[in-house]
């Protein structure tokens, strides 16, 4: 196990893929919509193409840095380089030029630009990023240790940061809702950039040990890239029967997850009526208990159960989770007339909510590393950024579901901007509740499906490492 001061230099990665998916999870949706007044729909397709983009890039770089070979190893050129450019984009996403803001097309085109801008770079510092998780610790159990860490502040980083940004940014001026003041946005902007450089870069200069120069690579792929060699090495992880399994978990359980991130501001604003510091202590505060929940339990239960046992136990909590606050508010069951008994019902949907989800998180990264061990006792390579690619991959085609469907949901039910929260007609905000449902439950239903189909063990993988040292040892 790496010293503490690198898991937290390689869990401070974490932060910047956190700032990313904050941005696009709470803000820009309501930015473009409910604030600029772009086309829901053209809203969601613009967002949804920047996605398939990144989704496209992910495996590309992932195989790229595989392939590397520099004297600084295979990972941190990657990272180093991509700081200051992230950090730019996020300026840029929530500064439009007030000439563009009258034109769907301008704003759209905006749109568009900035978003390839920031997902390429947050990708190009991501995936090398995350891929060192098998650098720092072989250890079976260590390994979801490193990786959660990581996690935990991920997850940290995507609630403060928005939480933060609620309170200082967003507050409400007399009258005025501070999520519907233009004028805040760049300020938000300035905040992530901020973030970024801070984060990214204790995480670039803090694991710089561990980076590998090409002679400590002796299973590394051949660093001649080629179109055809790239597609050789993504197609090659893809004949490991379990992770095919998790990419299908990942791809149903992200999906419902994209819709959730799309609507969860706009059913906390409109369906609750919370305001800005109700929703910020809502997004918060859970999620941070949950964080700590998560990270003081995950040795125990790594003890008792297996990591496919786990992913599966989360899978089923958050199917279980879906179906009682929602469907009790509509049939009358919850009192609207006591805010405070709403706001706690929230908080223990978000708790158990975010519990499962963190913990299906570090499941299934630990379990990637884990299938790398498998990759290269078949084929003789180490290609973790090949494999945590294809599952960011997984991540981001499944994730341009929540904005497009979101952006056509909101024409659907005709939320149109300028609507106030306390002024929105009970049919739409029937219909936000419903598509919110539509949208969730029955991908984490199939992503049970595929979590019952993982079964590999702690014991094949000590059985693999085992046999990938004596490989090693033997005499050529």
């Amino acid at each position: 196990m790496p010293p503490l001061g690198v898991r937290l230099s390689f869990g401070a990665g974490g932060a910047v893929y956190a700032v990313k998916e904050a941005a696009y999870n709470m803000f820009v949706l309501l930015f473009y919509t409910q604030v600029l007044g772009l086309n829901g729909t053209l809203t969601g397709l613009i967002i949804a193409l920047s996605l398939l983009w990144d989704a496209v890039s992910d495996p590309l770089v992932g195989a790229l840095s595989d392939r590397l070979r520099s004297p600084y190893g295979r990972r941190h050129p990657f990272m180093v380089a991509s700081i200051v450019p992230l950090g730019v984009g996020f300026i840029g996403l929530f500064s439009p030029p007030s000439a563009l803001i009258e034109s769907n097309w301008g704003l759209g085109a905006w749109l568009l630009f900035w978003s390839l801008w920031v997902r390429t770079f947050v990708t190009t510092f991501s995936i090398p990023s995350l891929a060192m998780a098998t650098d720092l610790t072989s250890d079976y159990q260590g390994r979801s240790h490193v990786l959660g860490l990581r996690l935990g502040i991920l997850f940290l980083f995507s609630v403060l940061v928005p939480a933060v940004a609620l309170l200082l940014i967003f507050p409400a001026n007399g009258d005025a809702d501070g999520r519907f003041v233009t004028a805040n946005y760049p300020r938000y902007g300035v905040f992530s950039c901020v973030i970024c450089w801070v984060m990214a870069s204790i995480a670039s200069f803090g694991t710089r040990r561990y980076a590998r120069p090409p002679a400590a690579s002796a299973t590394q792929p051949p660093s001649r890239n080629t179109g055809n060699s790239l597609t050789q090495d993504l197609l090659r992880t893809l004949r490991n029967t379990s992770f095919r399994n998790l990419l299908g978990y990942e791809i149903s359980l992200m999906a419902a997850y994209g819709t959730v991130s799309a609507l969860n501001m706009l059913v906390w604003t409109y369906y609750w009526e919370f305001s800005a510091m109700e929703a910020s202590a809502v997004l918060s505060l859970p999620s941070l208990l949950a964080v700590g929940l998560v990270l003081l339990s995950l040795r125990s239960l790594g003890r008792r159960f297996e990591k496919y046992q786990l992913l599966q136990l989360s899978a089923i909590g958050l199917i279980v989770n879906a179906l009682w606050l929602y469907p009790l508010n509509m049939a009358g069951l919850i009192s609207q007339d006591n805010p405070s008994l709403i706001f706690t019902l929230n908080f223990v949907f978000m708790l158990f909510f975010m519990f499962c989800f963190l913990m299906r998180g570090i499941q299934s990264q630990s379990i990637v590393a884990d299938i790398t061990d498998e990759h290269e006792w078949d084929h003789g390579l180490r290609q973790e950024g090949g494999f945590f690619a294809a599952i960011n991959f997984s991540n981001k085609i499944a994730t341009t579901v929540g904005p497009l469907y979101g952006g056509l949901a909101l024409d659907i039910i005709g939320l149109e901007a300028g609507m106030l929260p306390g002024q929105v007609p009970k049919p739409v905000l029937d219909g936000l509740v419903i598509a919110f449902g539509l949208g969730t439950l029955p991908f984490m239903i199939i992503a049970l499906f595929f979590a019952l189909r993982i079964t590999l063990s702690r014991s094949r993988v000590e059985d693999l490492q085992r046999q990938l040292r004596e490989r090693a040892d033997a005499p050529l």
